[in-house]
């Protein structure tokens, strides 16, 4: 047997390749829309890419199962479970298997045992895996997708809190905590092999160490510690990770299928000409460093940093309109692919950055300031200061005049940001407050500071914080 772990960092996504070596075949579990990484792998070990299995249908990323049954012509094995609401439309266009509690298939000598474990979503699925062509009669690990994590399991709230489908939460909470008695019933040898790392919005506290074993899962996730369903309930509904606004996109597009993009997908640069149109019809995203954008930009592009697209861009960019980036050639096609895998397709092309700036396209710019140079007019209430950390960080600790607008609901919030002052924006050290000057000066709020170093720099200098939460709700 053959097992290859594939991690995509920018997503805290794992996946994974399964071989048979006596038969030469080989599944996909969980892929990610980046499907030339499991072709390269499954040529150098001499397989054949067979089969694709899904857990559930993800919300964080857009899955590439569709995109290997039409590129390789593999068997999609996937769920059966669960309401109506929640099967896969698509399924029926490829050689599939519709799976429940306790089905099994092979792959070569690979044995996959199916276990229902709703929760995360209704549909969820694990898989055991057993190598018969080992000699083993036993399986030897489990994949858990979205249930169980190291450290951590998936959380119940996404279809109520991402994909607005009222009063799922708690049900899911208590269908998560059946799911875990049958988990702890496993043995404690089986390895554990999730479908997510650290940094996932699908659950809290997540480990960053890629597998583990039933039983320390047993012994040390906090989550599988409770005994009572009702304080299981109440502590995996509190305190989860804000829910990215595309999550509910990608729970349709998953559901439904994919776009196709097939081995020949590119994009191409755009005269500088065009950037007008650009800003009056779409999403125009800077990719540059946030100095360079903040020295010269164009007006009603916003900046994300080409490095923090994967975890920002689903939260401010209208998936409705086309997106252009601003970039060189260089990046455009990687700055794409980022996008193409949190479900935003409608990429109508690159600008080049030297392009505009010679053409005296980017008229606009913001001020970086330090502590020492804001903190009198901050103290003193001469300016509007946003703080567009999370919920955790602002109850936490913040300046005590800021005013809370989280930066992935900025786009939504800015209409209640007053403009009678200068405003300056804040993070906890600068990065996310750069991004949030972008969005509001796109709205038409031009007098932005960006509070360099942020809030560490703040307390640092042993300046004034509370706890207390005097900011209007937004």
């Amino acid at each position: 047997m053959l097992l290859k772990y594939f991690y995509d960092d920018k997503l805290a996504h794992a996946s994974y390749l399964v071989g048979c070596q006596r038969a030469n075949v080989a599944l996909i579990v969980d892929p990610g829309r980046d499907i030339e990484q499991y072709l390269a792998a499954a040529k150098s070990e001499g397989m054949e890419i067979t089969a694709i299995a899904e857990t559930h249908i993800h919300a964080d990323y857009v899955s590439g199962a569709r995109e290997l049954a039409e590129r390789v012509n593999a068997k999609l094995y996937v769920s059966d479970e669960g309401p109506s609401d929640w099967k896969y439309q698509y399924a029926s266009q490829y050689d599939h298997q519709l799976l429940h509690d306790g089905d099994e298939f092979l792959i070569g000598n690979l044995k996959f045992t199916v276990m229902h474990t709703p929760g995360h979503t209704p549909e969820s699925l694990s898989f055991l895996l057993t190598d018969m062509g080992g000699g083993a009669d036993l399986p030897m690990g489990i994949f858990t997708g979205d249930f169980v994590f190291v450290g951590s399991i998936g959380r119940p709230d996404l279809l109520e809190e991402a994909a607005g489908i009222a009063d799922t939460a708690e049900p899911g909470a208590r269908d998560l905590f059946a799911s875990i008695e049958r988990f702890r019933a496993l043995p404690d040898y089986l390895q554990v092999w999730p479908a997510h790392g650290a940094g996932s919005a699908c659950g809290k506290g997540l480990g960053a160490i890629p597998s583990s074993t039933v039983g320390y899962e047993k012994r040390f996730n906090p989550a599988l510690q409770y005994q009572d369903e009702q304080e299981f309930v109440r502590y995996i509904l509190a305190d989860q990770p804000e829910a990215p606004k595309y999550f509910a996109v990608m729970k349709r597009v998953n559901k439904e299928g994919p776009k196709v993009l097939g081995p020949d997908h590119r994009h191409q640069m755009l005269s500088a000409s065009k950037i007008e149109d650009a800003i009056a019809t779409g999403n125009v995203v800077d990719l540059r460093s946030a100095d360079a954008f903040a020295e010269a930009h164009v007006p009603g592009s916003i900046n994300i940093p080409v490095g923090m697209l994967a975890g920002w861009a689903g939260w401010l960019l209208d998936y409705a309109k086309p997106t252009y980036l601003i970039t060189g050639e260089e990046t455009l096609e990687e700055a794409a692919r980022v996008l193409h895998k949190i479900g935003c397709d409608q990429i109508a092309g690159g600008f080049d950055a030297r392009e505009l700036i010679v053409g005296g396209h980017a008229s606009e710019s913001y001020r970086n300031q330090s502590v020492d140079q804001l903190s009198e007019a901050v103290l003193s209430g001469k300016v509007t200061l946003l703080d567009v950390r999370s919920a955790d960080e602002w109850n936490a600790g913040h300046i005590e005049n800021a005013r809370h607008h989280f930066l992935g609901r900025l786009p939504d919030t800015v209409t209640s940001v007053s403009a009678d002052k200068p405003v300056v924006v804040q993070c906890r050290s600068g990065a996310r407050s750069a991004i949030a000057a972008s969005v509001l000066q796109a709205a038409g709020i031009k007098k932005v500071t960006n509070l360099t170093g942020g809030y560490m720099a703040w307390k640092s200098a042993g300046l004034p914080t509370t706890t207390q939460d005097k900011s209007v709700p937004v």
